[in-house]
């Protein structure tokens, strides 16, 4: 008997994409599978095109709920997941054919977390070069993207996404949580994920300087979260602080704002280990 795999895919807004991102779904070589849309809130046809797909395929399943983020949205699909494996999906993004299946191959060998190779088309297109997995690296950067595959069991442990992420980098705290304690990770060597870059994105906009601040608050509260994690794969805060000591540099208003009495408790643990 195949496992059954839970796809998640919060939509906030985003619509328009959502027809192609599901069609996507519904060409899985591998058929075992639930998707679960998730409505966020969202003043646009969300739920009119969701519905069209629920109608169309019964493995497809609406969830409404008022607006409360990325986060708060992927828990609230995943609450009522049937599968033993979950699988995110950005609506405005895809995933190729073999993806399910290449990925079920793997699932009795004890991974923790499965991924593939990706491409990013949209505004920009080309193989998205990532580097490889290893829990030091991990500790530096987010190396693995959100359409992965994890045991809902996994989620229940670490308490699902952490809502507090209001402004990104949830997908980072997610992998730490789940692997700080140790763990493997398979990449499958197949394209299997496309990755939408649009011309004003998260992304985009984390370059402002209001995007340095909000990339901030959210690494705060990871390095507070997981330092246990961070000082045995970096030796100490050296990295971290050396990261934001770099970002203050660059804008002095950045700096100002950083000195504030609001990060005041950061500022003393980054002090705490500055060498």
């Amino acid at each position: 008997m195949f496992p059954l795999i839970s796809i998640i895919v919060p939509c906030y807004n985003q619509a328009e994409y959502l027809d192609e991102c599901l069609q996507t779904v519904l060409e899985q070589t591998f058929q075992n599978w639930e998707c679960i849309i998730v409505d966020d809130g969202s003043p646009d046809n969300t739920e009119e095109v969701a519905k069209r797909w629920v109608e169309k395929d019964s493995r497809f399943k609406y969830l409404y709920k008022s607006n409360g983020g990325l986060s708060s949205a992927r828990n609230a699909g995943i609450e009522i997941a049937a599968g033993e494996w979950i699988l995110p999906l950005d609506c405005d993004d895809k995933i190729g054919n073999q993806y399910l299946k290449l990925a079920e191959e793997k699932f009795n060998e004890n991974y923790k977390i499965i991924y593939c190779n990706a491409e990013k088309f949209g505004s920009q297109n080309g193989f998205w070069q990532l580097p490889d997995y290893s829990r030091k690296t991990l500790a530096v950067e987010n190396i693995i993207f959100c359409t992965a595959f994890f045991r809902k069991n996994d989620w229940k442990r670490v308490n699902g996404y952490d809502t507090n992420l209001i402004y990104g980098w949830e997908d980072w705290e997610f992998w730490i949580s789940i692997l700080k304690d140790g763990g493997e990770v398979y990449k499958i060597n197949e394209i299997c994920f496309y990755y939408r870059i649009k011309e004003t994105s998260m992304i985009t906009e984390m370059s402002s300087i209001d995007g340095n601040m909000k990339i901030m608050t959210s690494k705060n509260i990871i390095y507070k979260k997981h330092i246990a994690f961070f000082t045995k794969e970096l030796g100490s805060f050296q990295s971290l602080y050396k990261q934001n000591k770099k970002l203050i540099a660059e804008n002095n208003h950045l700096k100002n704002l950083l000195n504030s009495k609001r990060y005041t408790v950061i500022n003393k643990i980054f002090n705490l280990f500055k060498l």
